[in-house]
C-alpha cells in the first residue's frame, strides 16, 4: 500500500468517527492539516491574521458539512476546496486590504521556504552564496509580492502545485477543473510569474537596498 493510500484509509476512518459525533477524531484531522490550510491561506490571502480566521473557518465549515463527505476525493483535498473557496471569497471582499504582512517570525520562515520552493520550480533567480543570505531573502520577498499581484487563477494553482506540492489530479478536485486544464493553467502562470519578475527586476524596484 502507498503512502498517499493509507493516509487516505486513516483520514476516511477518522472521518467515519467524527460522523458518528467523535470530536476527538477530527481534533485529529485538525492537528494533521491545520499547518497546511494556513500556509496556503497565508500565501492566497496575504495577511498573517486572516489566514489564522481562514484556517479556523475552513475547519468549522468542515466540521459543518462532514455528515456529507462521501470519500469520493480524499479529506484533505476536500478540505482544501473548502479552505481555497474561502481564501478567494475573503481576497475579493478586501482587494484593497493591505497585503504581505511578513514581519513576524512566521512570516520570515514561510518567505524563506516557499520563495526558495518556487524559486527551485518556476526556474527563477537564485543565489546559494551564504555572503549574499540577505540579498536572496529581499529577493525571495519580492517573488512573493509578485506572486501576490498574479491573477487569482494563476496564484492559486502556483500555491497548489509548487508550494503545496499537489498533484495535478487532486489540483482539478480541489479547483473543479480536468488535470489537463490545470497543467496549462500552471503552465501559464509560471510564465507570468517570471515576466513579471524580470520586469521588476530590470525596473530597478527589485534591486535590495544597499
Amino acid at each position: 500500500m502507498s503512502p498517499a493510500a493509507a493516509v487516505a484509509i486513516e483520514d476516511l476512518a477518522l472521518v467515519e468517527q467524527t460522523q458518528q459525533g467523535d470530536m476527538a477524531a477530527f481534533g485529529r484531522l485538525v492537528s494533521k492539516y491545520q499547518d497546511r490550510v494556513y500556509n496556503m491561506c497565508w500565501r492566497l490571502c496575504g495577511n498573517v491574521e486572516d489566514a489564522r480566521d481562514l484556517t479556523q473557518d475552513a475547519f468549522l465549515h468542515a466540521l459543518q458539512a462532514i455528515d456529507r463527505f462521501q470519500g469520493k476525493a480524499g479529506f484533505y483535498t476536500w478540505l482544501f476546496r473548502i479552505a481555497v473557496n474561502l481564501a478567494i471569497s475573503r481576497r475579493r471582499k478586501d482587494r484593497h486590504a493591505v497585503r504581505l504582512s511578513l514581519h513576524d517570525s512566521d512570516g520570515t520562515r514561510l518567505i524563506d521556504s516557499q520563495a526558495s520552493e518556487l524559486v527551485r520550480r518556476t526556474g527563477g533567480p537564485r543565489g546559494a552564496d551564504p555572503s549574499v543570505a540577505l540579498e536572496t531573502r529581499e529577493a525571495h520577498r519580492i517573488l512573493l509580492q509578485v506572486l501576490d499581484e498574479l491573477e487569482e487563477e494563476f496564484r492559486v494553482v502556483l500555491v497548489l502545485r509548487d508550494v503545496e506540492s499537489f498533484d495535478y489530479r487532486e489540483i482539478g478536485q480541489i479547483l473543479a477543473a480536468p488535470p489537463g486544464t490545470v497543467k496549462s493553467r500552471l503552465h501559464r502562470a509560471r510564465m507570468a510569474l517570471r515576466e513579471k519578475l524580470a520586469a521588476r527586476m530590470q525596473s530597478g524596484d527589485g534591486e535590495p537596498p544597499g
